[in-house]
């Protein structure tokens, strides 16, 4: 036998050869050719699935160790502390997903050519108190073909070091406002509290709600339903007092039969949702045209942006005419024959001949939310 002694790497032997001094600070590291490495630094990361009770699977990572003789890792779990270890699979990567609702712990050896296996690596333990508070505060602004969402940041500020991501839901609503439970998706992740979900139908209500994820893939509760209906909406648009230029102070929220939304045309059209006219001192007017629009002012005070009207008022509606002031916001009832719709306007820029405004309507009749809206207790909109 070779006179060089071998050990683990986990004993660093000092030897002192016949007739050799070595330096007392001197050491060297062999690996013992009769055990084989084990992996290192074993780790695991959960895989959401919108239930935290129930994750989809969990994923090992591991270091390789330096050892040619390693060709294969054999994977071991357990789903008590007290329970036998079984081998739950073989690989030659060093990753592993196991699929379903995980085992408590985990750990990996390494296998040589013959299976011969080692030690065996650190014990994993999927740990619950991992897992972070659910989302609050959620709030949801209405847009065209998509919905703004953000929350207060509680939740990732409980332990930062631990937070990783949030993963943001949805499911279609009923008319009434009562979310399908049995079509929740996954509509995205962020790191940050807002979110923005695109691609939606106008007109068409949807339920949201946010999640918390911990960097080991702990997810948490839901946070609170929104919901949401996603509505037309256009910036800077330009209309003429119908004194300055008759052919473009006429607006339709809808029009039937060009089947367009948001259309300036002609002031003189008796079909018109309202018509801009100026006074004797140089004011501009929103006047209701047909028979079956009525008008209100949003606030008596301006409003920042068109997002900033929410839900139409359910009173002060009336069909006579309001001055077009800039920053003020004001909400239209107009009917088509599948009912009443809602529309809004916030003036932008007034002079004596024209007018700029943003304005946005809701395509769901009777639908009165033009921003944003919470579910209530019942499940309907509140």
């Amino acid at each position: 036998m070779s006179p060089v002694a071998f050990v683990s790497r986990r004993t660093p032997l000092v030897m002192a050869l016949a007739g050799i001094v070595l330096s007392a600070c001197s050491t060297t590291e062999f690996i013992d050719p009769d055990i084989l490495s084990d992996p290192i630094d074993l780790e695991y990361q959960l895989v959401p699935s919108g239930d935290p009770d129930a994750p989809d699977g969990i994923l090992l990572r591991w270091l390789e160790p330096a050892d040619s003789r390693v060709t294969s890792y054999v994977i071991y779990s357990r789903g008590s502390t007290t329970a036998n270890w079984s081998r739950r699979a073989e690989t030659s990567s060093s990753t592993f997903h196991d699929s379903g609702i995980p085992h408590l712990q985990y750990f990996v050896a390494s296998q040589d050519a013959a299976g011969n296996e080692s030690d065996g690596s650190n014990v994993v333990t999927v740990d619950e108190r991992n897992r972070l508070s659910a989302p609050t505060e959620l709030r949801a602004v209405s847009l065209d073909r998509a919905v703004q969402l953000t929350w207060d940041p509680d939740a990732r500020l409980e332990d930062p070091t631990l937070f990783d991501y949030y993963r943001i839901y949805s499911t279609p609503a009923s008319a009434s406002g009562v979310c399908n439970d049995d079509n929740w998706v996954l509509e995205g992740t962020t790191v940050s509290e807002d979110f923005l979900a695109t691609g939606l139908v106008n007109g068409a209500s949807r339920c949201f709600t946010v999640s918390t994820v911990s960097r080991d893939g702990h997810e948490s509760l839901w946070s609170d339903t929104w919901l949401d209906t996603p509505r037309y909406d256009s910036r800077f648009i330009f209309a003429y007092a119908h004194q300055a230029d008759p052919s473009a102070s006429g607006f339709r929220f809808f029009d039937v039969a060009s089947q367009t939304i948001g259309l300036v045309t002609s002031g003189s059209r008796s079909d018109l949702d309202f018509r801009v006219d100026r006074h004797a001192d140089g004011s501009l007017w929103l006047t209701p045209v047909r028979g079956d629009v009525r008008i209100a002012l949003y606030s008596n005070d301006p409003v920042i942006d068109l997002t900033s009207i929410d839900i139409a008022p359910l009173t002060g509606f009336a069909a006579s005419a309001i001055e077009a002031v800039p920053g003020y916001a004001y909400v239209f009832a107009v009917t088509y024959p599948d009912g009443t719709h809602y529309g809004a306007l916030r003036v932008t820029h007034a002079t004596s001949d024209y007018m700029i405004f943003d304005w946005a309507y809701q395509s769901a009749p009777g639908n009165p939310e033009l921003s944003r809206s919470k579910i209530g207790s019942t499940g309907g909109p509140i």
